[in-house]
């Protein structure tokens, strides 16, 4: 057996991450597939994770040592200033505004922050910034409707990759071309209530 430290940490971490969401999203009601209820869509994507993270872990166990388990000095204090700043943002971000007093936001706020510092690290830029994209839409969904956030989160989420900063009017057709499906989709055929533009 050659074993992926990065890979079974990974798996464990998802799996608990899964199970977690599964247990909180027990408060929404679920409905069906055809009138699904707020707890549908992310219990849908919560078992997609919990699989994937199996998946993930069963291969650790056969894919080696991987390059990223030498971490240079830049990768360490990357990742224990990260946690330092989400966890520091997490706890003033009740005093920024009554937003983030509420709910998930302080913690959506404190992780958006670790996410960013963390791509200080070019080998942990790819990861950051698409965490980061997720933290986004989740922050700006509620208050910003769904074109907004899907729309910082695109942006931001093509920040990962230096091609895709090098082409902008890709970027602008993905996000063009995305917007559209998912108006058409959630907000015209499953006829989800969200809000569709700024709610300031």
């Amino acid at each position: 057996m050659k074993l992926n430290a990065k890979d079974i940490a990974s798996g464990v971490i998802l799996i608990l991450f899964a199970a977690v969401a599964l247990w909180l999203n027990q408060d929404h009601s679920l409905g069906s597939a055809r009138r699904m209820g707020p707890g549908y869509m992310p219990m849908l994507v919560f078992w997609i994770l919990m699989g994937l993270a199996v998946i993930i872990l069963a291969t650790a166990f056969f894919s080696g040592p991987d390059p990223m388990q030498r971490w240079s000095g830049i990768d360490s204090a990357s990742l224990g200033l990260a946690i330092v700043a989400g966890y520091g943002t997490f706890l003033v971000a009740p005093q920024i505004s009554s937003y983030f007093a509420t709910g998930y936001g302080n913690l959506g706020l404190g992780m958006l922050v670790g996410f960013l510092v963390i791509c200080w690290s070019l080998r942990w830029r790819l990861i950051g910034f698409i965490c980061a994209s997720l933290c986004i839409f989740c922050l700006l969904l509620e208050k910003g409707g769904l074109l907004l956030a899907l729309t910082a989160t695109i942006l931001v989420a093509s920040m990962a990759e230096p091609e895709h900063r090098q082409r902008p009017l890709g970027i602008l057709g993905v996000t063009i071309f995305l917007l559209a499906l998912c108006w058409w989709v959630f907000i015209l055929q499953l006829d989800i209530r969200v809000a569709v533009w700024p709610q300031f």
